[in-house]
């Protein structure tokens, strides 16, 4: 296959990681990072294998968007409840079997209450059952990179095969955070299921820090007697998204306030630079048998840099691999690689695609392409 390659070279600030500090002194294990980098900003024993709770339902809401958004299931669709799902312990919006809700509201319970019965009732229709869905859990992990990772079920009440690190809860909250829909949702504080019914049940999100830091719009609270207690949160100021894990922390209240000071340590010594965005040119590209043949290559994403405050800069290149291409193709499919890297070291890929629909051309603008390049020399 033919590559297409340019090389760009621009100024990127300077990264180092940040200094050993006091911070989530009293976790087990913690991390700190940004989201559109994936830059790590603190760590604590952040690859050690630890029980997640309930933050494993990230990973569910990660497959149920994912679902959502291929067609496969619909916010308005009526689950009919099984008696597995109804029997789930721990927290729960108290499904009865055979009662029917909906994707919205069901997601709704997972994202603000935790409940492990709602969350196996969405995993048994994606997948037909709760254990083919955890096999579908796993699979994404390993698709996501994730090698201190095991699950055993969707909801994360203990078993002694399902586990996770504070680094792999901190790339599945960072894919997460890529479907803005899941914050809608692990952003309200208060809500209510079946309201005006003998039946309402009122939501308060596990998450406090919704409510009493500014900026945290999720993500996701655990707690088991062997997991102690888990938050994966995250925040945004100032265009900047900062994502925080911290896991066996002895109550809510230090969990709390130590993943505080850890946003409070990121917002004040860092900053986000928006170096590209999702309409920049990255060159042009012909695309033979097309009526219009030329087309701009641009990122799927925005290519920023973190800055730590008063840091010197350095020039990063970027690489940019796209294979020959054949119509037809739509505007967000992925035509190429886009690769960064820091003194001759790669540290990000970003997907390539074009910046409108190419279809092919038929029959007659075959023959107007045909005399249109005798007409200008081309052939």
């Amino acid at each position: 296959m033919k590559k297409f390659i340019v090389i760009l070279f621009l100024c990127f600030p300077m990264f180092v990681r940040a200094e050993e500090t006091s911070l989530a002194k009293n976790a087990k294990s913690a991390i700190m990072i940004e989201a559109s980098t994936g830059e790590v900003l603190f760590e604590k024993n952040s690859h050690e294998k630890l029980h997640p709770a309930s933050m494993t339902k990230m990973m569910s809401m990660l497959l149920i968007l994912e679902n959502i958004e291929n067609g496969n299931l619909s916010w308005d669709e009526m689950i009919t409840v099984s008696e597995n799902a109804s029997s789930m312990g721990g927290s729960q919006i108290l499904l009865e079997t055979n009662e029917q809700m909906s994707v919205e509201d069901l997601f709704k319970g997972i994202a603000i209450a935790s409940g492990n019965d709602a969350v196996v009732a969405l995993s048994e229709r994606i997948a037909g059952s709760k254990e083919e869905f955890v096999s579908m859990m796993n699979k994404r992990a390993k698709e996501l990179g994730l090698t201190d990772t095991n699950f055993k079920n969707p909801h994360g009440l203990d078993d002694a095969n399902h586990y996770s690190s504070a680094y792999d809860m901190s790339l599945i909250a960072k894919e997460l955070v890529k479907h803005p829909k899941v914050l809608e949702f692990s952003s309200i504080y208060e809500d209510y299921l079946r309201k005006g019914t003998e039946r309402e049940i009122w939501l308060v999100n596990t998450n406090k820090l919704v409510r009493f830091y500014e900026g945290v719009d999720g993500l996701k609270t655990g707690y088991t007697k062997e997991a102690g207690y888990c938050l994966t949160a995250t925040a945004e100021k100032n265009g900047m998204r900062i994502i925080t894990v911290v896991m066996g922390e002895e109550d809510s209240k230090t969990r709390n306030a130590e993943t505080t000071e850890m946003l409070n340590y990121a917002f004040s010594k860092y900053e986000l630079e928006t170096l590209l965005t999702k309409e920049s040119s990255l060159g042009k590209i012909t695309i033979d048998k097309t009526l219009d043949d030329t087309v701009t290559l641009v990122p799927k994403e925005n290519i920023t840099s973190l800055n730590k405050r008063g840091q010197k800069k350095k020039n990063l290149t970027y690489k940019v691999n796209v294979d020959e291409l054949k119509a037809p193709i739509k505007r967000g499919d992925t035509v190429g690689k886009l690769k960064i890297n820091e003194d001759g070291k790669h540290v990000r890929t970003i997907d390539i695609t074009v910046n409108k629909d190419v279809k092919p051309a038929n029959y007659i603008e075959l023959y107007y392409i045909y005399f249109r390049n005798i007409l200008t020399g081309k052939i």
